[in-house]
């Protein structure tokens, strides 16, 4: 994974309408970048619906979310529609952003290993640095988590 407090890495990826988003996009604001493995697996559903659900008290904190996998835009686009999400899915085909930000790397299931997307999260301040990292996310609990901190981190800012 990256390092809190460097420089975010830049990206530029379509979401599920088509339209690109950049790092600089989000310059003056919050921003979570949550990795996941796979649309419409039980896992990756539940951790959207929470980030859905809790995206209205992200945006009254000045934050957007984004979720970023391999996924083409189209499974994005379903998987949107059917979770009725309020919030952009980028499409990383290649994983140019998810290895930049070391959510790819070396998984195991039943035994065998083999490489994927590690399922991570990366608070992004609105300077562009990275502010926390959450390697290897336990989803029960995780968006919560993240906005719990989110809250910490500009309370702590205003503070001093």
């Amino acid at each position: 994974m990256i390092s809190e407090g460097t420089k975010a890495p830049d990206f530029a990826l379509p979401d599920q309408e088509g339209g690109l988003h950049r790092l600089g996009d989000y310059a003056g604001r919050w921003l979570v970048l949550y990795f996941y493995p796979k649309d419409n697996t039980p896992g990756c559903s539940q951790e959207a619906r929470d980030f859905n659900a809790l995206a209205g008290r992200f945006q009254a904190r000045g934050a957007a979310v984004l979720g970023v996998s391999k996924d083409t835009v189209a499974s994005h686009r379903r998987f949107a529609e059917k979770l009725g999400l309020r919030f952009p899915l980028l499409a990383d085909p290649e994983t140019e952003v998810i290895r930049a930000y070391g959510a790819w790397g070396k998984k195991k299931l039943y035994g065998k290993e083999y490489e994927g997307t590690i399922r991570s999260t990366v608070l992004i301040d609105p300077e562009g640095r990275v502010a926390r990292v959450w390697p290897k996310v336990r989803v029960k609990g995780h968006a919560e988590a993240v906005l719990v901190e989110l809250e910490r981190l500009q309370e702590e800012r205003r503070g001093s």
